[in-house]
């Protein structure tokens, strides 16, 4: 198999499930999901059949071990993740509304995920990698965040595509403002961003199109509208061309939204890694993120690519 042409960076950490909707107070169960949108993103790619390096530093607690043969049992490879004994994992208490939507406890205080540490990825690598993609939960905290950020550039001087995912989460930034200033610099530094209303409240961006993104940095911003589908713009400097189009999703009735913007990513990352026109890769990604919304779990629902295709087909 060759060397991987995409590589995400980011963390992995534990989603804790509710068997019920309603707060988290009133929860009595849970099961126990690997999770963290990289991970995510990297095993749909995975399971699309475009297998990703992935950039992550897991501790070798419990949860860790759970991560790494989760990890392992998906085909992701090692070689870029490191193992650390200082620091443990970061839990996620998620609770869901009676539309499945969900709301996010972080457990993360100096935990292995803020301790992700770029330098082993090697020059050699990079040249083999087209595509590095930053998710925006590390950028919450150092030292992640100026790793990250220092890993980013080097990237981008051996000709690497920057996709960047902010996933906010705003209860890991200390403000809105530090979150603010650290988005403008990863955007600075990204070709392609995909975002989501959520990811912009109240910053400068909040009360102008995702299009206004293109002025910070991106080439391409594919922005997510939940059930109502999503849509992409790009502008000249695209290796595509300018370009603009909208889909309107498709019809599911969802039992986990959870990891369904994940899904959505690693959609759109294997239509442009495989040279898919732009509307071709926005309406495949959204198939891949409504199937994802079908099941509990951000990774037991992953589709592979045959069931994308079945189910384009049977909806369309």
């Amino acid at each position: 198999m060759p060397d991987p042409d995409i590589l995400v960076a980011g963390e992995a950490l534990v989603d804790f499930l509710p068997d019920q909707s309603g707060p988290l107070q009133d929860v009595e169960g849970f099961s126990r999901r690997a999770g963290g949108a990289p991970a995510n993103v990297a095993i749909a790619l995975a399971r699309l059949g475009e297998w990703p390096w992935f950039l992550s530093n897991l501790s070798t607690d419990a949860f860790g071990e759970f991560l790494a043969d989760t990890l392992a049992t998906e085909g992701i490879t090692d070689r870029f993740l490191t193992r650390d004994q200082e620091h443990r994992t970061t839990l996620a208490f998620v609770a869901h509304d009676a539309d499945a939507d969900r709301s996010f406890s972080f457990y993360r205080t100096a935990t292995a995920d803020q301790h992700i540490d770029p330098g082993v990825v090697d020059d050699d690598a990079l040249v083999t990698v087209s595509w590095v993609v930053l998710g925006g939960v590390a950028l919450a905290s150092e030292p992640a965040r100026s790793r990250l950020l220092d890993f980013t550039e080097r990237a981008r001087e051996h000709g690497c595509t920057i996709v960047l995912d902010p996933n906010r989460r705003p209860e890991l930034w200390a403000d809105t403002a530090t979150y603010e200033r650290v988005l403008g610099d990863a955007l600075a530094l990204t070709d392609v961003c995909k975002v989501s209303e959520e990811d912009l409240a109240g910053t400068r961006f909040a009360d102008e199109p995702p299009d206004a993104l293109l002025d910070a940095g991106p080439h391409t911003v594919v922005s997510t509208r939940g059930a109502d589908g999503a849509r992409v713009v790009a502008d000249g400097g695209a290796p595509w061309g300018p370009a603009e189009y909208e889909h309107g999703g498709y019809a599911v009735e969802p039992t986990d939204t959870t990891g369904a913007g994940d899904a959505f990513l690693a959609g759109v990352l294997y239509g442009l890694a495989n040279g898919e026109r732009l509307d071709e890769t926005l309406a495949f990604a959204d198939a891949v993120a409504a199937l994802t919304t079908t099941e509990q779990g951000a990774i037991a629902a992953l589709p592979d690519h045959e069931a994308v295709a079945a189910f384009r087909a049977d909806s369309e």
